[in-house]
């Protein structure tokens, strides 16, 4: 366990919180390695039936660390790198034996949406939301969300979300089927907690074949969708437009985007 995770494990149930919380824990690179990690190294522990995603305080994830990013100047990793670590987490939920619920318990944005939206069951509080910010700033959905967003509540209203980069309220994103459910603030803990230790105390492998069926089924545009967030983000990373929606947030006014036109062409 490091200073940015935390991780309780008790009656099968393995919980991983995302604890940055001076950062309403946005992950860094580090993060993203040590929550894949985790996520893969419990499918071989016999002890631990379920795992619980969420994040510490008043967040559940707000996405990339952009700021950190910007801050350490040329010395970040590649737009490949990143990607390739952000495909590899979600990867690893989707693919996970294990069911898994994401508990968000705070505002979800960005990379963060996607990390919650990975999980098997997504249950949030009435009273935050959930936030693809990605076009505000020069970048598109990326993490599988173009694929998971789509498949969950259907092309136009996936495309809302996306393109206008708008706060989804939690009971609004319930409604629309992009979660499993919307649950008041007070209640949350302990709804998660029933439904936890209702799938630890099931058949293991009928809910790993269970799980495996409906991913199988609902998913499989994934791979291409990774592939093409992959190709498309790790442009718009190097991009004069992210450029300036990084400035403009960072400075806290209006970006003022370029507006270049490029061809038509499938990013993959």
């Amino acid at each position: 366990m490091s200073a940015s995770v935390l991780t309780t494990e008790e009656h099968g149930i393995l919980r991983i919180a995302i604890d940055r919380q001076a950062r309403m824990n946005a992950i860094d690179l580090a993060t993203m390695t040590e929550l894949c990690d985790l996520v893969t190294a419990a499918a071989t522990q016999p002890s631990v039936r379920v795992i619980v995603l969420t994040g510490a305080g008043s967040a559940f994830c707000t996405g990339a660390d952009l700021a950190a990013a910007a801050a350490a100047g040329g010395n970040e990793a590649s737009p490949e790198v990143v990607m390739d670590r952000a495909n590899d987490l979600i990867r690893a939920i989707i693919d996970s034996p294990l069911p898994v619920i994401a508990q968000v318990n705070g505002p979800a944005a960005g990379v963060g949406t996607s990390i919650a939206l990975a999980a098997d069951l997504i249950y949030a509080a009435e009273d935050t939301y959930l936030l693809l910010p990605f076009t505000s700033i020069g970048l598109m959905p990326d993490g599988g969300a173009t694929a998971v967003v789509a498949a969950s509540m259907g092309r136009a209203r996936a495309a809302e979300f996306a393109l206008l980069g708008a706060r989804l309220p939690a009971t609004d994103a319930a409604s629309a089927g992009l979660i499993t459910r919307a649950v008041p603030a007070e209640e949350l803990g302990a709804h998660v907690e029933t439904v936890a230790a209702k799938l630890a105390a099931g058949p293991r492998r009928a809910l790993q074949l269970t799980k495996a069926a409906l991913n199988a089924a609902t998913l499989t545009g994934l791979d291409a969708a990774l592939a093409r967030e992959k190709t498309g983000q790790s442009e718009l990373l190097t991009s004069a437009d992210f450029l300036e929606g990084m400035t403009a947030m960072l400075t806290r006014r209006a970006p003022r985007f370029e507006g270049a036109v490029h061809p038509i062409t499938d990013p993959a």
